[in-house]
C-alpha cells in the first residue's frame, strides 16, 4: 500500500544526508523495513556513526580505547545491512522538484548527481562560534566529532608535558563545556570555566545549579560567571585571553562550548522552510515543506511537550527516535504511520561526583511563558539511608497550582539515583499525571536500591499537602524579599528548629531568629510571638513541616520554608563571586611522586578509600587517638559523605580541620590537626561553604529564643528488633557516635536480646518452657531480616555489604565494644524469654528500666530501633 508521505508508488531509493544518531538510525530501520529499497547514507566526515556524547570522556581518559566510540563503522553497515555508505562525501545541493542531490567528494572535489525517491536530512548542529576577535586562533577549539576530539586530546597531552602546565579555558557552562571541564580535571590540568549567565547548566534553574558550582569549586575549577571573552590572541604555544571583566589570563588553549545551532544551509538553499528558532520546520511526521523530504535530529525544530511552543532541543534520544519514525513511515500504509509526539527535554549530566538531571519545563521557562505554577523541594537519598553508600539528592517538582498537573522536574545529587527519579517523572509528565498520582506510584524498593517512601512519592506527598491546605509554604526568594524590607511588611518571626550542633556548623538565616530545637517546640511554644506570620525552617523542610502542623493547631499563622535551610542557601548564596578560585598549578613532573600533603608534614597518612559511612570517621577517630596534640593526620577517602561530615566532626571533637580537597581522581583529601590550633577559628575549607552568622548574630538569635541547652556527649539506643537491617543501622549509629567522642549506651530488650546470644550456647537449670523458648529463638543475626526469603535475603545483604567494604555485624559489634559502647541487657525481657547471662556474649551488663532511663536522661539523643 502506498504511503501518503511519498508521491511515488514505491520507495526505491532513500538518500540520507548525515549519519550519527538520526541518520544512522534511519538507515538501519529502512533496511529492516525493506530489503529491496536502496539505502544511501552520505557523511561529510570519515566516521558515519560514533558516540558523540562520549567524546569528552575519551579526552579525560575514562574511555581508554578510541575504537569504542565508533558505534558502527562504514564496513559494518555495508556488510550487515547492505547500506551504501559514502563517507567523506558532502551533499552540496538539493533539487526538490527533480528529486536530486548533488554530492561532492571531499578529497577530490568530484561531483555526482544522485536521484532519490525519499530524502532524509540529518545534518545535525554545528558549534556556535561567536564573533570574538581571535576566535580562529589555532589554539581555540570546538568539540563536535572524532576529528576535533583528537585535536583537543593532542593539546591536552601537550599541555600535560609543560612545567608547570598553563591553565585551559572553557568558554561555556552547558553540557559540553562541563564535560570538557571534567575531562581537564581528570587529566589534572588547571581549568577556568567562563559562562555568560549567572549559572552553569542553563536548562536547570539557578538554585539547582548551586550544587554544580560547589562541585566545580571543590575540584579547584576557577568558575567565572556573568562574564565572557572579549578577545583571543597569542603565539603558537599559548593563547592570551581577555575577559569582559578586564581580567587577562594566559592559557595553553581554549575550548569554545557556548552551544550549537542547527546546520540548515543545505535545506535553506533548497527552499525548505526554516523556523524562528533557526531549525528546519517539520510536521508531526517529520516531513519538511518540500514533498518527499524529511528532517530529523539536531537540525529540526520541535514542539515543547509541556509548553506547546516551537523550540530547539538537541538530544541524542529524540534524534534516534525521529530517524526510526521517518524510516518506518516510508514503508507502511498511511493509517499506520507513526507521529513524533514532541520533546520533553529529558537529560542528565555528570559533573565530577555530582549528577544533575531534568525533564519538562523549568521555572525560568514557565515565568517567560506567563504560566501559573507551584513548586516543591524534597530532600532524600539515593537509597535507604541506613544502607551503606547512600548519597543525598534534592528533587524539585513544578506543577499547576489548580489541577496539580506535572510541568517539570529537576534533581541533583551524587551519581546514583538522580536519573532514576527523573526518568520516573518524565514518564509521569508524558502520561499527563498530577502530583496526586505521585502519591500512589509503586516503585522498586530494597535497601540497596531505594526507599520505602521514594523521593518521587515524597514530592507527591509534599505538593498534595500544600494543595489540600494542610500546610502553607513560602519560597526562599519570597522570604528574602520580606527580610530585605521588614518595615514594609507585616510582623514576621523566623523559627529555626534545627539542633544547636547544626547552628554551630552553618549559622541561621538572619539575626534574631528564634532557635528552638524541634523536639522542644511544643513545650516552649509560649516563647514564639503570635503577632504575625511564623516562618519555620529546618535543614530540608521535613522537621519544620511537623512543627508547622503543630503550631497551626494552636492558632499560629505558621508557614514552612520550602526546601529548608539548604534551599535558602542554594537560592540566596549563589553569588558568582563566590565561585572564583585561585588556580592550583600541579607540581612539576619531577615531583609527581611526592605526597600531596608533604608540605604540611603529616605525622601519618590514612587511606580509607572503599569504606562507607561511618567507617572513615571511625578510622580517623582511632588514628587521632594515637597522635600527639598538634600533629597532623592526612586522610584520603572515596566516600563523598566524608567531605561533608569531617568539618562538623572536627568541631564536635575539638580538633582542627586544616584543609580539604576534592582530587581529580575522584577521592577526597582532609588534613586534620589533633586539638585546637591558633588558626582553628579562621579555618575555611573548600568543602564547607555554607553561610555562617557572626557570633554577634548567633548571640542575638540565642537571646531571642531563650537559653539553648547545649547537647551533652551521651547517646542512648534501644534495640528492640532483631531484623538484620535494623541491627546494622543500630551498630553503625553507635560506632559513629562513639567515634565522635560520645558515651553510647545500647539497651537490648525483647527480640533485640537475640542479637547478643552466643552461637550454640547452653545454660543449665532452665525450666522446660524456657528451654523450648531457647530452641525457638534466633541466635545472632544470621536468620533474621525483613527481606529474609528463607535466609537468602540476609545472605545477599551480607554479600553486598562485603562488596562495599562495610564491616559485618559481628565486626560492628566487636568495634562497638572496643570503642567503649555499653551493652545493657534488659533483665525483665531475659526473664520472660528464659535467657541467662551465660548465653550472652561477654561484656554485657544486666539492668532494668531505671538503669536505661538514668543513661537516657543525661543524654541528648535517644533512639528506638524496633
Amino acid at each position: 500500500t502506498h504511503s501518503q508521505m511519498c508521491e511515488t508508488s514505491e520507495v526505491k531509493r532513500i538518500v540520507i544526508v548525515g549519519g550519527v544518531a538520526g541518520g544512522a538510525s534511519a538507515a538501519c530501520r529502512a533496511r529492516r523495513m525493506s530489503h529491496e529499497a536502496e539505502v544511501v547514507l552520505l557523511e561529510r566526515g570519515p566516521d558515519v556513526s560514533f558516540a558523540n556524547c562520549g567524546l569528552a570522556y575519551y579526552i579525560g581518559g575514562e574511555i581508554k580505547e578510541r575504537s569504542k566510540l565508533q558505534v558502527a563503522t562504514p564496513e559494518l553497515l555495508r556488510a550487515r545491512f547492505g547500506i551504501d555508505v559514502r563517507t567523506n562525501t558532502e551533499a552540496v545541493r538539493v533539487d526538490t522538484e527533480r528529486r536530486e542531490v548533488v554530492t561532492r567528494a571531499v578529497k577530490t572535489g568530484a561531483e555526482l548527481v544522485l536521484p532519490y525517491d525519499a530524502l532524509v536530512l540529518s545534518p545535525g548542529a554545528q558549534p556556535t562560534k561567536p564573533p570574538i576577535p581571535g576566535i580562529d586562533h589555532p589554539r581555540v577549539r570546538v568539540l563536535r566529532d572524532l576529528v576535533t576530539m583528537d585535536a583537543i586530546k593532542e593539546l591536552v597531552d601537550e599541555t600535560k608535558s609543560q612545567t608547570p602546565p598553563l591553565p585551559v579555558l572553557v568558554l561555556g557552562g552547558g553540557y559540553i563545556g562541563l564535560e570538557v571541564a571534567e575531562a581537564l580535571v581528570q587529566r589534572n590540568l588547571p581549568c577556568i570555566v567562563v559562562e555568560f549567565a549567572g549559572q552553569v547548566m542553563g536548562p536547570a534553574d539557578p538554585e539547582m545549579s548551586f550544587a554544580l558550582h560547589q562541585e566545580l569549586h571543590n575540584y579547584n575549577v576557577d568558575l567565572r560567571l556573568g562574564c565572557s571573552v572579549e578577545k583571543f590572541e597569542g603565539a603558537d604555544s599559548h593563547v592570551d585571553i581577555k575577559l569582559t571583566t578586564g581580567d587577562e589570563v594566559r592559557c595553553s588553549f581554549a575550548v569554545v562550548a557556548i552551544g550549537v545551532r542547527p546546520e540548515v544551509g543545505l535545506a535553506k538553499a533548497a527552499g525548505i522552510k526554516i523556523g524562528e528558532r533557526g531549525g528546519i520546520v517539520v510536521d508531526e511526521y517529520l516531513q519538511t515543506s518540500a514533498p518527499g523530504v524529511f528532517a530529523v535530529g539536531d537540525a529540526v525544530e520541535v514542539k515543547d511537550f509541556v509548553g506547546g511552543f516551537q523550540t530547539h532541543i538537541p538530544l541524542a534520544g529524540p534524534a534516534n527516535r525521529q530517524g526510526r519514525i521517518v524510516a518506518t513511515n516510508l514503508f507502511v500504509p498511511a493509517d499506520q504511520r507513526l507521529s513524533y509526539k514532541n520533546t520533553l527535554g529529558t537529560a542528565v549530566c555528570k559533573v565530577m561526583n555530582a549528577t544533575i538531571a531534568m525533564t519538562g519545563m523549568n521555572e525560568k521557562g514557565l515565568k517567560r511563558a506567563g504560566r501559573k505554577y507551584a513548586k516543591v523541594y524534597v530532600g532524600g537519598t539515593s537509597h535507604a539511608g541506613y544502607y551503606p553508600g547512600a548519597q543525598p539528592l534534592t528533587l524539585k517538582v513544578l506543577y499547576e497550582p489548580d489541577s496539580g498537573k506535572l510541568l517539570g522536574a529537576q534533581c541533583v545529587g551524587a551519581r546514583d539515583g538522580v536519573d532514576k527519579r527523573i526518568d520516573v517523572l518524565a514518564v509521569a509528565i508524558r502520561s499527563g499525571m498530577t502530583v496526586y498520582d505521585l502519591e500512589d506510584l509503586e516503585l522498586c524498593y530494597a535497601p540497596p536500591y531505594g526507599s520505602a517512601k521514594d523521593p518521587v512519592n515524597m514530592a507527591g506527598f509534599t505538593a498534595c499537602n500544600v494543595l489540600r491546605g494542610l500546610v502553607h509554604q513560602i519560597y526562599p526568594e519570597d522570604l528574602a524579599r520580606l527580610l530585605d524590607k521588614p518595615e514594609e511588611n507585616a510582623p514576621l518571626t523566623l523559627l529555626d528548629v534545627r539542633e544547636p550542633e547544626e547552628l554551630e556548623v552553618s549559622g541561621s538565616i538572619a539575626p534574631g531568629a528564634v532557635c528552638i530545637p524541634s523536639n522542644s517546640v511544643v513545650q516552649r511554644a509560649h516563647e514564639i510571638p503570635r503577632d504575625g506570620r511564623v516562618v519555620v525552617y529546618c535543614a530540608s523542610g521535613l522537621r519544620s513541616y511537623n512543627i508547622v502542623r503543630a503550631l497551626a493547631s494552636r492558632g499560629y499563622d505558621a508557614w514552612n520554608l520550602a526546601g529548608g535551610f539548604k534551599m535558602w542557601t542554594w537560592t540566596t548564596h549563589n553569588d558568582p563571586a563566590r565561585w572564583r578560585k585561585e588556580l592550583k598549578v600541579p607540581e612539576p613532573a619531577a615531583a609527581a611522586a611526592v605526597s600531596p600533603v608533604a608540605s604540611v608534614a603529616p605525622a601519618k597518612e590514612l587511606d580509607v578509600c572503599g569504606l562507607s559511612c561511618p567507617g572513615p570517621i571511625m578510622r580517623v577517630a582511632r588514628e587521632l587517638a594515637g597522635l600527639q596534640d598538634g600533629q597532623l593526620l592526612a586522610v584520603r577517602a572515596s566516600d563523598a559523605g566524608f567531605i561533608q561530615d569531617v568539618p562538623a566532626w572536627c568541631i564536635s571533637t575539638r580538633n582542627t580541620l586544616v584543609r580539604t580537597e576534592a582530587e581529580a581522581t575522584g577521592t577526597y583529601l582532609a588534613v586534620i590537626r589533633k586539638g585546637k590550633g591558633q588558626e582553628a577559628a579562621a579555618v575555611a575549607t573548600d568543602a564547607s561553604q555554607a553561610p555562617c552568622c557572626t557570633s554577634a548574630a548567633l548571640a542575638a538569635a540565642a537571646a531571642a529564643a531563650g537559653p539553648v541547652v547545649v547537647s551533652s556527649k551521651k547517646k542512648t539506643i534501644i534495640v528492640f528488633s532483631n531484623d538484620f537491617d535494623k541491627v546494622c543501622a543500630a551498630f553503625i549509629i553507635a560506632n559513629g557516635a562513639a567515634a565522635m567522642g560520645s558515651e553510647v549506651t545500647m539497651f537490648f530488650t525483647f527480640w533485640g536480646l537475640t542479637v547478643l546470644r552466643k552461637p550454640k550456647a547452653r545454660a543449665g537449670g532452665k525450666s522446660w518452657l524456657n528451654t523450648m523458648f531457647g530452641w525457638w529463638m534466633p541466635v545472632g543475626v544470621d536468620n533474621v531480616s525483613k527481606m529474609s526469603f528463607m535466609g537468602a535475603g540476609t545472605a545477599l545483604f551480607r554479600h553486598v555489604m562485603g562488596q562495599h567494604n562495610v564491616p559485618s555485624v559481628e565486626q560492628l559489634i566487636a568495634e562497638a565494644q572496643h570503642n567503649g559502647v555499653r551493652f545493657i541487657a534488659c533483665t525483665m525481657a531475659m526473664d520472660l524469654l528464659g535467657f541467662q547471662k551465660s548465653e550472652l556474649i561477654d561484656g554485657i551488663e544486666l539492668g532494668g528500666v531505671a538503669m536505661y532511663l538514668g543513661a537516657a536522661e543525661t543524654g541528648s539523643v535517644n533512639l528506638f530501633i524496633g
